[in-house]
């Protein structure tokens, strides 16, 4: 049924699309979907991760563009589309007190323009489903945090003719997710997995400081176990982000196709019903044509507001 449909993942950085969710991506590719990632910055402020890459002559000369081509080659791997929405990265900011974010960054960008760009992606690519972060960022990266609001005022916007009327006609997406992340639920199992196999795991010191930042809820798993391997391909894409024989990879992939074979996602908003244990982020929309007419329609209702965020979506 995934023939045809339209997919948008909203993303801070370039890596996030490979990290979060990237699994289900490149099912839904390979099903026939038309999936684009849109990353709002361009990862100019990442630290390098990787310590093979720390005295990279190309990477120290041009972080920016050695990023740009990182990104696109996890796109080639994922097999989807991609845009870049143009804003600066924002850094992590640390220390105590934290210090100011940098002028012109990202998290301190005019909502309004922000949300205005994003709403141009929205109609020209007119997505049935989007996913984006929580409220939190799904961690309380600025430019994370920032792509949720921008994310979710776009949704909501972007089927609103009398909203940024030049930025092309409106579009409603008909669902918007949130990324399910490591959830504490996921780690847990994971790690009891690969004791009980006699593994050494990587999570035991993070599970002994985890400390929750939120309710955590799952609405939607998409059993994604057999693109695992192009997730991971697409994650060592980005290779000044990822250490390859860092925590990323330190579980087997059979181990985690057996213990968790999906890419997990929370339902925020969406105008049609969403059943118990779902398994689709398409479910309920039908063919890509019933999808199209039911998102050009006027006076849609919400039937689902499960987390109704970001100022109840500008209320």
């Amino acid at each position: 049924m995934s023939e045809g449909m339209r997919l948008m993942a909203v993303h801070a950085h370039p890596d996030d699309e490979s990290s979060k969710g990237a699994a289900a991506t490149a099912k839904y590719v390979a099903a026939g979907a038309l999936v684009i990632v849109v990353s709002c910055t361009g990862g100019e402020r990442g630290d390098v991760l990787n310590p093979n890459l720390k005295d990279d002559p190309d990477l120290l000369r041009d972080l920016v563009e050695f990023r740009r081509r990182e990104m696109k080659a996890a796109q080639d791997i994922l097999g989807c589309e991609h845009t870049w929405l143009g804003f600066v990265d924002s850094g992590l900011p640390e220390g105590d007190p934290l210090p100011p974010l940098p002028p012109g960054c990202f998290a301190l960008e005019d909502l309004d323009v922000a949300t205005e760009a994003l709403v141009r992606v929205v109609r020209d690519f007119r997505p049935h489903v989007m996913t984006t972060y929580d409220e939190q960022g799904g961690y309380p990266h600025p430019d994370h945090i920032m792509t949720h609001r921008v994310g979710m005022a776009a949704f909501a916007a972007a089927g609103d003719p009398t909203a940024y009327p030049d930025a092309g006609p409106p579009w409603q997406p008909l669902k918007v997710y949130y990324n399910g992340g490591l959830r504490l639920e996921r780690v847990r199992a994971l790690h009891k997995a690969m004791l009980a196999r006699g593994l050494q795991s990587p999570y035991a010191e993070w599970l002994e400081k985890w400390q929750s930042r939120r309710e955590e809820r799952v609405t939607t798993r998409v059993p994604c176990a057999d693109y695992f391997a192009v997730r991971d391909r697409a994650l060592l894409a980005h290779a000044t982000q990822v250490d390859p024989g860092g925590f990323w990879f330190q579980v087997p992939l059979e181990i985690q196709r057996e213990v968790w074979g999906t890419d997990d996602f929370e339902a925020a908003l969406s105008y049609v019903p969403i059943p118990d244990d779902e398994d689709d982020l398409f479910a309920g929309l039908g063919t890509a044509q019933q999808a199209d007419a039911l998102a050009t329609r006027g006076g849609l209702q919400l039937a689902y507001d499960g987390r109704l965020t970001f100022e109840a979506v500008r209320s």
